[in-house]
């Protein structure tokens, strides 16, 4: 079983017992403003989620983690690499993304996370090259963009409500632990 370890965190795969706080996270309207479409999603869609995470896992050798609070094991959220089918200029690639409940919203854990989730694309599954797609105005998530050392490389439309995106990338030359 993949794990990571972070000074606060435990990036692992998911199980069972996640369904219903990740439901809650993405239940809420706020969080998932600039995740996919931006509405909210089912318990049932969150199902299908995990689950399509989960098969990724197996078919590419990395996918989306489970992301705990390393003391409580409390879920904080999903944070990790999926090889994206929107928008035409990021489809497949290797992306990586972040969604966290609100209550941990602030704390650092986003970027944590994230450069756990990118030190392993590029360092442990050899990959070249990872992207990240920013809906603008979203500013808490074009701060990890930062941290995580990534450089915009052009606009976007989201597919469906046509938001400007802006799609920025790290490739492994650039990558500083």
């Amino acid at each position: 079983m993949t794990e990571i370890r972070t000074p606060r965190l435990v990036l692992r795969r998911w199980l069972e017992e996640d369904l219903v706080p990740l439901s809650e996270i993405h239940a809420d309207p706020v969080v998932m403003r600039s995740i996919g479409d931006g509405r909210p999603r089912s318990a049932e869609e969150t199902a299908g989620d995990i689950e399509a995470w989960e098969e990724e896992w197996d078919e590419e050798g990395f996918g989306v983690f489970a992301v705990e609070l390393l003391g409580s094991g409390e879920l904080v959220g999903a944070v990790g690499l999926s090889v994206a089918d929107a928008p035409t200029e990021a489809a497949g690639q290797v992306e990586i993304s972040w969604r966290l409940g609100r209550v941990f919203w602030g704390q650092g854990y986003a970027s944590e996370a994230a450069h756990a989730a990118l030190e392993f694309a590029l360092q442990d599954r050899g990959l070249e090259r990872v992207i990240a797609v920013l809906r603008t105005g979203d500013s808490a998530s074009a701060s990890v963009i930062d941290k995580l050392g990534m450089q915009a490389e052009g606009a976007a439309q989201h597919p469906v409500h046509g938001d400007d995106l802006t799609v920025f990338a790290i490739d492994l030359t650039q990558y500083q632990e």
